[in-house]
């Protein structure tokens, strides 16, 4: 896929993703992340940021009376090891096979917490490159889609959700759809990346997620990311990765309608394909497709689901077409 027409300035997402991916993260030590997601938002006129009582990070682009009808929610942790509050032992919180972490990779600390020893960031061609990828290319992604909303000075409204600790269990998704902080009509759209699955491939666009390892997601949300990326344009797959789980999951346990986007990711969880503890990377075309197409749902939302809108006139113009079969064969069925 090209880059969109009217596509935001190509070094100011690399800008972006550099500056997030470079931020060091781990469970519960999500500090350094969010400054930088603050320092990113900080001057945009139509954007404000709060934190919940977990210390997830919500921000709002608001411009005119437009109600909000979606969230976006990717998490800023990633598997990593941190100081016991029990003892002063390296914990280490998140998945990963347990051969992995017998390896003795080298760690770089960040005082109560570590990461693996590799490059924070790299860019080739295409390929983006990270010790974290997960999630911070889909936090990425949401800083990206407030500055496109400014840039294109869109009257609408939006939410995201920069979440902790999901790397053990979703808990800064869980917190937040217990005490969710918006209307009952907004709806939830998780941002990850993925294990690339049989019919999904890197490179060949965002993936619109059926479900994932645990649940089936929202067919009308599902339904208008499918519509908007048709309409758009924009490439993109659509499949159910159900070698993990995302905090679509946890939100639509509690009642939210939810759906979710990822991008395909090399070297998951830093296991690289020959047992060693490698760098995660994701193709850049397919990271800017998910950014078009959240901004673009965003901008072509209103009060009701264009999907559902789009499928009832299809399905009233089917009954409408065939009128004269139904009516020459009616009185068999009398």
């Amino acid at each position: 896929m090209d880059t969109p027409k009217g596509f935001m300035n190509h070094q100011k997402l690399i800008s972006i993703l550099r500056r997030i991916l470079s931020s060091p993260t781990a469970p519960f030590h999500e500090y350094h992340v969010r400054r930088s997601i603050r320092d990113l938002l900080a001057g945009l006129p139509h954007v404000t940021t709060r934190s919940d009582s977990f210390g997830n990070l919500i921000a709002t682009y608001q411009f005119g009376d437009k109600p909000a009808r979606f969230c976006f929610g990717a998490h800023m942790d990633h598997p990593g090891f941190v100081l016991s509050p029990r003892n002063g032992t390296w914990d280490f919180l998140g998945g990963m096979p347990p051969g992995y972490l017998n390896l003795g990779a080298p760690l770089e600390e960040f005082g109560e917490f570590a990461m693996w020893r590799l490059p924070a960031f790299a860019l080739e061609g295409n390929r983006v490159i990270g010790r974290a990828c997960d999630d911070l290319v889909g936090c990425a992604s949401m800083v990206c889609l407030f500055h496109e909303l400014e840039r294109l000075e869109a009257v609408t409204t939006c939410h995201a959700v920069f979440t902790r600790a999901e790397e053990v269990g979703f808990i800064g998704a869980i917190r937040l759809a217990q005490s969710w902080p918006f209307d009952p009509t907004v709806r939830f759209v998780s941002l990850e990346t993925s294990l690339p699955m049989p019919g999904a491939k890197l490179g060949d666009g965002p993936v619109i997620r059926v479900g994932d390892g645990q649940s089936v997601f929202d067919h009308v949300v599902t339904g208008d990311l499918s519509l908007v990326a048709r309409e758009c344009g924009i490439n993109h797959q659509r499949a159910l990765l159900d070698r993990g789980s995302c905090e679509a999951t946890a939100t639509q346990f509690y009642g939210i309608p939810s759906a979710g986007i990822s991008v395909l990711m090399g070297n998951y969880h830093n296991c690289g394909p020959d047992g060693g503890i490698e760098p995660e990377f994701v193709d850049l075309v397919d990271v800017k497709g998910m950014i078009n197409l959240i901004t673009q749902l965003v901008i072509r939302s209103g009060s009701e689901s264009i999907s559902q809108a789009a499928l009832a006139l299809r399905f009233e113009e089917r009954i409408k077409n065939h009128a004269i079969y139904d009516r020459a064969t009616a009185a068999h069925f009398r």
